[in-house]
């Protein structure tokens, strides 16, 4: 009898994580994130000490976490921080002040969405890192050329995708300002800005992803120091242990960076989420 019940309980436990369109319960949520993180942890441990595949191509989570460790202490992990976090944000904040507006404007002014939007979906089409000979030629090997790179890897999508936000304002909040005397400019600010506010925070969340994958590629111009520059030394001399280390990095910066921006989208849009 008691063993029945607990196979139920048990059973209801799992069908109520992964019942369509439910939201689990916060302790659930908690523990399939933390899950999401540990079972990957624990596959690679295991592969490890069963030694399936080289510890050359594969190391173990200790030797990664050693040679973060080393890399800490020499003071070489926080310059490569530094540095290629200064480009991703320098890049990626010119690209959302020139986006942000040119987005907003598309989606408000179907005539000037048909002036722009057939030059900017082309270029959102061509590679960023097609780039980068021009870029050279054109700005040098400093660090002009790095951030430029990251902000034509980004801007053209987050023109279109700001564009597609405010398309989404209802026609009947349009119709209500102007019926009770709204000019442009409050139409503009008060109404189609912050009604596109928490779409354009996620998508800022989202493309601020491209930057950081583009910020490797830009790396490669003759950088001194940064994670894709060190990845790249890395495996010139087969250290595998310091590239899953910086990959690491990568990754939690990134996880730190999503974070904030719900964080934000939180703080500012209580009544959107």
């Amino acid at each position: 009898m008691i063993s029945s019940k607990l196979i139920k309980r048990d059973k209801s436990f799992f069908l109520s994580l992964f019942s369509f369109g439910t939201e689990p319960k916060k302790l659930n949520k908690t523990f399939l994130q933390v899950a999401s993180l540990l079972l990957p942890l624990l596959l690679w441990s295991v592969i490890c000490q069963l030694k399936l595949v080289s510890e050359l191509f594969l190391p173990s989570p200790l030797a990664v976490f050693y040679s973060l460790l080393d890399m800490a202490e020499s003071g070489i992990l926080f310059e490569d921080i530094f540095a290629s976090t200064g480009r991703v944000f320098a890049g990626f904040i010119i690209a959302t002040i020139l986006s942000v507006p040119l987005g907003i404007a598309m989606g408000s002014f179907p005539s000037f969405c048909a002036l722009c939007e057939p030059l900017i979906a082309m270029l959102r089409y061509m590679p960023a890192a097609a780039f980068t000979p021009l870029l050279i030629i054109y700005l040098g090997i400093e660090e002009a050329p790095k951030i430029a790179l990251i902000f034509i890897g980004t801007v053209y999508f987050n023109v279109l995708m700001v564009m597609d936000s405010v398309k989404f304002v209802p026609r009947e909040l349009i119709e209500t300002t102007l019926t009770l005397g709204g000019n442009t400019k409050d139409l503009l600010f008060k109404v189609i800005a912050r009604y596109s506010l928490p779409s354009i925070i996620d998508t800022l969340r989202i493309n601020i992803a491209t930057s950081w994958n583009l910020v490797i590629v830009a790396e490669l111009i003759a950088a001194e120091v940064g994670l894709g520059k060190r990845i790249q030394l890395a495996q010139r001399f087969f250290r595998t242990e310091q590239i899953f280390a910086e990959l690491i990095v990568l990754g939690i910066i990134g996880f730190t960076l999503d974070m904030s921006f719900r964080f934000l989208l939180r703080r500012t849009c209580k009544w959107a989420v």
